[in-house]
């Protein structure tokens, strides 16, 4: 590591005010100007900015000044995750816009009805007479109805005026620039033609534009409060998350039983957690023992048994009896504060996908600034100086031309993808890992503790003339009692398994490379391979060709003898997970290529590949060799997932295209990989490849749209079509429009979380 590298440091901040795509453009291009910043990545739809610096070069409170110079906020972050004060923050945003909307509704729909209702003739509206009455007696008492009735809404929308003129003042206009300028022109226009009639000119009431800016404030906050809510729905996995934690714990201190805020425990502090109770912290049972409800991390239905000297997670259930555990990991340490970090930077992140859109986001209001005056300058002279109409157009090519739903449209996919994920135990780390996973077309699945369980099992039994299979696992499991070898310890663990009594045993002696010696209940028992049977000339008789056929099948033969006769075999193997066939016939119907990878003998790793119905077999691979097979097959134009356990898998989990870890894993491989199955179920690595297909499908629809709604907004509000013919978009209209394209990008993400992922 660098000494640079050692400088380099990763903070994230909250942002306020951000509105559209061009706004967290800004905001990016304005924190990459510091010297010493090597990276940033602006989240619109989780209004995070994160920002990779040199901390001897530039400081956070550095970063913090050029965002709030560019117009916006940094919001605190300190225990959001503790104490979901991220949430009331945004549920209480969601309030102020729909007061505000209501308030510029409340004043602006009767401005337009004062407005249009003396022009419609074909029907005859409530009050339209007096309208048109009161318009031809006292045109100026009719303009200042409306310009009374206007300043509550721009008052409303004050927002609009302040961040958008001051990114136009900074050259980066936004979305709320576009709606300054339009409202602000409408405005203008209007109010100079008031001081027309009152000198006299009354033919200027019919050029009075108070309520297209109101209506389109009005319409604009409506959408940009539809757009808060839905984004609030985009995050309900983290607040699910959150809200797994239990808000108090209950401890041992002085003596006493003393129930505290669960920000209060300390490391070291004795935890009592009462039957039906949550886990508050991570910690080792000191006392007790009970059965734990692990659901909510593992996916394992059954309660796991703890007792003294077994790790307890944050937020698992306590079912049955009481125990006390001491404290080992607290806040943001916890196993579940992990995953809420691992869920919130996958949301906060960029797919490669989102690049194209963010570049074009940076050009795309400066363009639009100039269509919207070459548009007007062109209709005034086309025809012949009218500057109403000129205006009209002028105004609608701005309102029609926002930017939010192409700035939407990546990031709000992503959001959900990666909640619906971690809803089902698949956590995705970013969003290139969602992205990178849907082009995967061969899957290289480790063998022991992806493919197996990863631990030793008895799997067969076979006995002698005159010996019982259970009486033989019983002498078995007694004289392997006191041995460490995983093969004897998957003997007594059979054994128990069974609810066999396990007998007195003595003289223990364990052979080196051969096998153990013991005396159980009087008797001299062997148990061991080939080669110490032949060493005590013991004859094994038909059990020969058993023995050749366990082997052929990958398992280990153990031979047992008694009182110097060979008196049976008990094999054992790892077994295969339930799950591992089920999950390599789904990648194979996916057109997904299937190999598996392991260091143990061809044999064994042949009779494995045989069982999962895996054709491609790598065997015998050292472990630092794994990484050099996966780009070896990289080399070859393949897309590769990796998916392994272990800390020898680490180096092919980071090598691969894609690297996912199993949950059940070590430490070394989850931080490795980029996605992680709590379940530890195979059969979630198609359905994770599932989800990515179907999020970057909804991405590529969510950015159709978004161009497509331009692509066609612009020209119609530019008044190409009208000279053709075609309709002539009104800028109420065009303010409609835009906020309904945002709200549906919103709302084809949010299908995704009624997308059945698991068939």
């Amino acid at each position: 590591m660098t000494e640079k590298d050692l400088r380099m440091s990763e903070k994230v901040f909250n942002i306020g005010g951000m509105t559209c795509a061009a706004c967290a453009q800004r905001v990016e291009k304005s924190i990459k100007k510091l010297d010493g910043v090597e990276n940033v990545s602006v989240n619109l739809v989780t209004e995070k900015a994160t920002v990779l610096y040199d901390s001897q070069k530039v400081r956070q409170s550095d970063i913090r000044e050029v965002i709030e110079k560019a117009g916006y906020s940094v919001l605190e972050s300190s225990k959001v995750n503790e104490t979901g004060l991220d949430g009331e923050r945004k549920q209480k945003e969601i309030r102020i816009l729909w007061t505000k909307f209501i308030i510029s509704a409340a004043f602006s729909f009767p401005l337009l009805y004062i407005a249009m209702a003396p022009m419609v003739g074909i029907v005859n509206l409530p009050f339209s007479a007096e309208l048109h009455r009161l318009m031809s007696s006292d045109p100026l008492a009719y303009a200042f109805i409306e310009l009374l009735l206007v300043i509550p809404a721009i008052t409303v929308g004050y927002r609009f005026y302040t961040v958008g003129y001051r990114a136009f003042w900074q050259r980066s206009p936004n979305m709320d620039s576009l709606i300054a300028v339009g409202t602000t022109a409408a405005v203008l226009y209007s109010v100079y033609n008031t001081w027309m009639i009152a000198n006299g000119q009354q033919d200027a009431v019919e050029a009075l534009y108070f309520e297209t800016a109101g209506v389109i404030i009005t319409l604009v906050l409506l959408g940009k409060t539809l757009e808060a809510v839905s984004k609030g729905k985009t995050g309900e996995a983290i607040m699910k998350l959150i809200g797994l934690a239990p808000k108090t714990a209950l401890i041992f201190h002085n003596g006493t039983e003393k129930e505290i805020p669960i920000e209060e425990v300390e490391i070291g502090d004795i935890v009592i957690v009462k039957p039906g109770a949550k886990v508050p912290v991570d910690g080792t049972v000191t006392d007790g023992r009970t059965s734990v409800d692990e659901s909510m991390l593992t996916g394992e239905s059954m309660p796991v048994e703890k007792k003294t000297g077994d790790q307890v997670y944050a937020a698992t259930l306590n079912t049955t009896g009481l125990i006390r555990f001491k404290a080992e990991k607290i806040g943001c340490d916890t196993v579940l504060a992990h995953i809420i970090k691992l869920v919130e930077d996958a949301q906060g992140s960029k797919a490669p996908i989102a690049k194209m859109a963010d570049v074009v986001s940076g050009y795309f209001v400066p363009i639009v600034c100039i269509i919207s005056l070459l548009a007007g300058v062109a209709w005034f002279f086309g025809s012949d100086g009218d500057l109403r109409f000129a205006l009209m157009i002028s105004i609608s090519v701005l309102v029609v031309a926002c930017p939010c739903a192409l700035g939407l449209a990546t990031p709000t996919a992503i959001m959900v993808g990666t909640g619906v994920g971690a809803e089902n135990g698949i956590f995705i780390k970013s969003g290139e890992a969602l992205e990178s996973l849907h082009k995967i077309n061969t899957v290289v699945l480790d063998k022991t503790g992806t493919i197996t369980e990863g631990r030793p099992a008895v799997t067969d039994i076979f006995a002698v003339s005159g010996e019982e299979p259970d009486g033989l696992l019983q002498i078995a499991a007694s004289a392997e009692k006191g041995s460490e070898h995983p093969l004897g310890q998957a003997i007594v663990a059979g054994a128990h398994d069974k609810g066999l009594e396990i007998l007195n045993a003595d003289k223990f002696t364990s052979i080196t490379g051969r096998g153990i010696e013991a005396a159980v209940d009087g008797r001299i028992v062997l148990i061991g391979n080939r080669k110490l049977m032949d060493e005590n000339k013991i004859q094994l008789g038909g059990l020969q060709a058993d023995s050749d056929r366990i082997a052929d099948e990958g398992k280990t033969p153990m031979f047992i003898a008694i009182n110097g006769n060979v008196a049976g075999i008990i094999a054992v193997a790892d077994p295969v997970k339930t799950s591992s066939r089920a999950a390599v016939d789904s990648l194979r119907k996916m057109g997904i290529d299937v190999v598996m990878i392991t260091g143990d003998n061809r044999k064994t790793a042949d009779a494995v590949a045989k069982q999962v119905g895996i054709d491609r077999v790598l065997s015998e691979v050292l472990p630092e060799d794994k990484a050099k097979e996966i780009t070896r097959l990289q080399s070859d134009g393949l897309k590769v997932a990796m998916i392994g356990d272990g800390i020898n898998d680490a180096p092919a989990l980071a090598q691969a295209d894609t690297g996912i870890a199993i949950g059940s894993g070590t430490d070394i491989a989850i931080e490795s990989a980029a996605i992680v199955l709590m379940h530890s179920y195979l059969t979630d690595v198609p359905v994770a490849i599932s989800l990515s297909k179907k999020t970057i499908q909804n991405i590529r629809q969510n950015l159709f749209w978004a161009f497509g709604y331009n692509v066609v907004g612009i020209p119609i509000a530019a008044g190409i079509l009208f000279l053709f013919g075609g309709p002539l978009l009104n800028p109420m209209i065009a303010a409609a429009a835009m906020s309904l394209s945002s709200v549906s990008v919103l709302t084809n993400a949010l299908r995704l979380k009624r997308t059945a992922i698991r068939k």
